[in-house]
């Protein structure tokens, strides 16, 4: 589609039966292969205590991606930015910006222990919804509310391990403020110490904020002038009004003139639909491992899937994220692209795709882009 480039978000998952090792060197085959294909930027998702996800540092597996390729955009998307510190972000990214200068994207999250400031404010959108359906026909289905998740023994587990004994985590804005700062050079404490990171200081790094509502995130990407992804494939239910949020907020900076919006979106693409929908198969398993507090499972087959015993409260538990992955033939796939492209008014679309089978995922990303390139 001219003029909506295409990215790539890879979660560094782990197939049943496989191993880390094996999933990294498949990440990869398959960022050579997006570089090759035309895809505008390659990004990590930072996960922890997750048996079937491998992607635990962007920033290591970046290094490894940099020099694995030539051309192609690499960034985060996102760091944790709840158990980070501001200048040992700007130092990791500095180190890898020193030897591979202009192709780094720091995408920032709030997640990992930030402050949360209670529930979600429901906020009304400029596109209106009706029966879970935007006026061309996405699907906005209801909200999902992830508090059954933070109180879990994981979650817990995964703060304690994350963070320094009796560590709290910085306001996210101001963290984010401390970020640019030191990218300037231009960093003061409270009573006027200057510090520099080197390296980092002066990096040619585009800083992006990844968020899943309208609310801190859209509003810290709005203000610094900063280009901002709203997460489809995380939270379907709220990604209007993550946009919405976004271009309110929005203030012209050096960085841009104009709002710039990503939308994420989870894809399988095969030659044809019941093709594509069996490699798709084991995704709501998955989701439902990430979804109980389990954690990611290793990415199942299609037969140990269907082999999985469902309870319609498991179904309610996946049902927004199933409903709202785009699973087809290229035809049928970009179209519902170019939807979700038009609900959101998005500048470029981030695509997420995971299959058991490493090739069948390099296959897909493949079809989508001839297909996009083609309209």
């Amino acid at each position: 589609m001219a003029g909506i480039p295409l990215g790539v978000l890879d979660l560094v998952p782990i197939p049943s039966g496989s191993t880390a090792a094996e999933a990294l060197r498949h990440t990869l085959e398959l960022a050579r292969a997006a570089e090759q294909f035309g895809y505008a930027r390659y990004w990590f998702a930072e996960h922890h205590l997750n048996p079937g996800v491998a992607g635990t540092s962007p920033a290591v597996v970046l290094a490894l991606t940099a020099s694995a390729t030539s051309t192609i955009r690499i960034g985060s998307g996102a760091v944790q930015l709840g158990h980070r510190t501001a200048l040992s972000t700007v130092e990791e990214f500095g180190l890898i910006d020193a030897l591979h200068p202009g192709r780094l994207d720091l995408g920032l999250g709030r997640s990992g222990g930030s402050p949360r400031g209670g529930p979600p404010e429901l906020r009304p959108t400029t596109v209106p919804v009706v029966d879970g359906r935007a006026p061309n026909g996405l699907r906005i289905p209801p909200r999902f509310s992830p508090d059954h998740l933070l109180g879990s023994p994981r979650f817990r587990l995964q703060q304690q391990l994350l963070q320094q004994p009796g560590a709290r985590p910085q306001d996210y804005g101001e963290q984010v403020d401390d970020i640019l700062a030191l990218l300037r050079g231009d960093y003061r404490s409270a009573d006027g110490v200057e510090a520099h990171a080197v390296p980092g200081e002066g990096a040619d790094v585009q800083v992006w904020i990844l968020g899943s509502s309208g609310g801190r995130s859209a509003e810290a990407a709005g203000c610094n002038g900063l280009p901002f992804v709203a997460n489809y494939h995380v939270s379907p239910a709220t990604v209007l009004e993550a946009a919405d949020g976004y271009r309110a907020a929005f203030r012209p900076s050096d960085r841009l003139d104009k709002p710039y919006v990503a939308v994420s979106a989870d894809v399988v693409v095969a030659e044809d639909d019941a093709t594509a929908r069996e490699l798709a198969t084991g995704y709501a398993l998955w989701v439902r491992s990430i979804r109980t507090g389990e954690g990611a499972i290793p990415f199942p087959t299609p037969d140990e899937a269907r082999a999985h015993a469902w309870t319609d409260a498991d179904r309610a538990l996946v049902a927004d994220r199933v409903d709202t992955r785009f699973v087809g033939s290229p035809g049928r796939v970009a179209d519902d692209l170019e939807r979700l492209q038009e609900a959101t008014g998005a500048d470029e679309l981030i695509i997420t795709t995971i299959t058991h089978d490493p090739a069948a995922r390099v296959h897909s990303y493949r079809l989508l882009a001839e297909e996009w390139h083609r309209r």
